[in-house]
C-alpha cells in the first residue's frame, strides 16, 4: 500500500513539473487600486490551490486531534474501570462440613507428637 501512495505522488510531482515546464509564463494580477503584480503562471496557481486547501487541511487536523484526545479519554476510562480493586476474598464457609447429630460423639483426631 505504501507503495502505491508513493507512486500516486511521483506521479503528481512529474506532472506539476511538467505542468509548470508548459506554462512557465507571466502574468499580470492586479489586486487593488494601483498594485499590480507580475509573477508566472505555475507560482499564480500553485498558490492558490496552496490557499484554498488550507482552510480543510487546518479542520483535518483539528479533527484528528479532537479525536484523538477523545480515544485516550477513552482509553484511559477503560484502564481505571478494568483496574477496580479486587473484591477481597470471603472467609470459607462451614456449611459444606457433615453435620453432627445430638448424641454423635465427635470426631477425634489423633494425637502427634513427635518422633519417638
Amino acid at each position: 500500500m505504501q507503495f502505491l501512495r508513493t507512486a500516486f505522488w511521483v506521479v503528481i510531482a512529474v506532472a506539476l513539473v511538467f505542468f509548470c515546464m508548459a506554462n512557465y509564463v507571466p502574468v499580470t494580477v492586479r489586486l487593488w487600486g494601483d498594485l499590480v503584480m507580475e509573477t508566472k503562471l505555475p507560482v499564480l496557481l500553485i498558490g492558490a490551490f496552496l490557499l484554498g486547501a488550507l482552510p480543510f487541511w487546518v479542520m483535518a487536523r483539528a479533527t484528528r486531534w479532537r479525536l484523538k484526545r477523545r480515544l485516550d479519554n477513552t482509553q484511559r476510562a477503560l484502564v481505571a474501570a478494568t483496574a477496580a480493586p479486587a473484591v477481597p476474598a470471603t472467609p470459607p464457609s462451614y456449611s459444606d462440613a457433615p453435620a453432627l447429630s445430638a448424641g454423635e460423639p465427635l470426631p477425634s483426631t489423633p494425637n502427634i507428637t513427635g518422633p519417638a
